[in-house]
């Protein structure tokens, strides 16, 4: 069985088993902190169960990175690491705002760059986003692309401040204030993938708070989509997969987009 195929059939497991639990009285609790930091609620517990079990159950060979569970080495010979955010949209699912996903990736080695498959499947609709490197972008079968359009009728832009700090959100004022059109719905895997299916013209999370788990999968179906994503340098995004490791990123659909994004950010590169 191929790796995104182990991917795929994991999520629609999670899909199966979270899809009725979401937005339900159920679906909270406070289950403590998990590896991540934040509070796992029942439904993030559900998710990553699914998602050990089934991969236990098929005996393949690797080392789990979960948002709640850590690391768990699942052999002695791993043939790689499953990068896991079962639930990213922790929020949106326990409150029944329809916009959460989860998030599965493959590494060969302790690298970001050596993400090689990744599926996010929007656990609202079941809709499935998938990327195998070098081989393209995919949603539910048909190939997606970044919007390529020199000028959209709306340019969308994704931005994330969600617990920014006053002197970053300073930062992002030239950004604010040039845009008629700013959207962050809640999940930034999810947001990655509708980005790479054209939705979003430009994503940036500069608040240096997200963990490899949230962005593996997304980073790769947003470049075989066509797109750019870099550091907070303007750098191609790279990094290690530890939990002490806190990523920012810029996705941009074009070179001329990125490019504007960083002069009105004074990012020199």
């Amino acid at each position: 069985m191929k790796v995104i195929d182990i991917l795929q059939e994991a999520s629609r497991r999670v899909y199966s088993n979270v899809k009725d639990l979401a937005g339900t009285k159920e679906s909270g609790g406070n289950f403590g902190r998990g590896a991540g930091g934040d509070i796992s609620r029942r439904i993030d517990i559900v998710a990553e169960k699914t998602v050990l079990n089934y991969l236990k159950e098929i005996k393949f060979d690797c080392i789990v990175l979960g948002e709640e569970c850590g690391r768990v080495e699942l052999s002695k010979k791993p043939k790689g690491f499953i990068i896991m955010d079962a639930i990213d949209g922790s929020t949106n699912a326990v409150r029944g705002i329809p916009f959460f996903c989860c998030s599965l990736a493959f590494a060969t080695t302790n690298k970001l760059s050596s993400v090689t498959d990744g599926v996010v499947v929007d656990l609202s609709k079941g809709d499935m986003y998938y990327a195998t490197k070098g081989r393209g972008a995919f949603l539910n079968g048909k190939r997606i692309y970044v919007n390529k359009y020199k000028k959209p009728v709306y340019v969308v832009v994704g931005l994330d401040i969600s617990g920014i700090s006053p002197k970053m959100l300073e930062r992002l004022s030239p950004i604010i204030s040039a845009s008629n059109h700013i959207r962050h719905l809640g999940a930034n895997a999810l947001e990655l993938a509708i980005f790479a299916r054209g939705l979003v013209d430009v994503f940036i999370d500069l608040r240096e708070k997200l963990r490899v788990t949230d962005i593996a999968a997304g980073r790769l179906i947003a470049l075989e989509a066509g797109g750019y994503v870099v550091d907070k340098n303007g750098k191609s995004l790279d990094s290690s997969l530890s939990y002490n490791k806190k990523i920012s990123f810029i996705a941009a659909a074009n070179k001329k987009i990125l490019n504007d994004v960083k002069k009105k950010l004074k990012i020199d590169n």
